[in-house]
């Protein structure tokens, strides 16, 4: 019988800088693997963000098992979890769900009136989002900070972006709206549809 894995899901702070480095080798790695790109980070960036405690990270014991981070755009208008990253031996035991949920929830607490919005090309973030509320929306319905795009630079696909006047992408643009007022009737459907799916288990 395996050994259940022990995995701590939090904020990070100013003494998890020792793991920005595998951080970043994470993510470029998953990078290449997938073929599509991910805004390209510093470890003073990454640094900076455990600091300020816009940084969730997972860790097994002291082994590095996952991390995302937020930031705020747009006069705190906006805020974007970005970044997902778990390393290939932590996959499939629903870290990248816990990382996702406790960044969601560190932004709603930080900015409760700002938009959250997620730019990404993957399937099960894209799932993610769905299940906390986050819409399909175009590029232009999210923030036009331009420090927020000049992230995407780092991105093999920026040429796209930067052809289509930033309209389109391989990205599908996500959005959670705070004050949209269809939020709560998709959130009761979504929960009464969990129930019965949960009944016929």
């Amino acid at each position: 019988m395996e050994e259940k894995i022990e995995i701590d899901v939090m904020v990070a702070d100013a003494s998890h800088e020792e793991y920005v480095d595998i951080v970043l080798e994470t993510i470029e790695a998953a990078a290449k693997v997938r073929g599509t790109g991910i805004a390209s980070r510093t470890h003073d960036y990454l640094a900076q963000k455990m600091k300020e405690g816009k940084a969730i990270i997972a860790l097994a014991g002291d082994e590095f098992a996952g991390f995302s981070y937020i930031e705020s755009w747009g006069n705190k208008q906006y805020v974007a979890t970005s970044g997902l990253i778990v390393p290939e031996k932590f996959r499939h035991l629903g870290i990248a769900k816990r990382i996702k949920d406790a960044s969601f929830a560190l932004a709603r607490l930080r900015w409760p009136k700002a938009k959250i919005f997620s730019l990404t090309s993957g399937g099960a973030v894209m799932k993610m989002n769905t299940s906390l509320g986050y819409v399909p929306v175009t590029f232009a319905e999210l923030t036009d900070d331009e420090a927020f795009w000049r992230g995407c630079e780092g991105c093999i696909n920026h040429d796209i972006l930067v052809r289509t006047n930033r309209k389109y992408c391989i990205c599908t643009a996500m959005l959670f709206d705070p004050s949209d007022p269809n939020r709560a009737k998709r959130e009761q459907a979504a929960q009464k549809k969990k129930n019965n799916n949960n009944k016929k288990i």
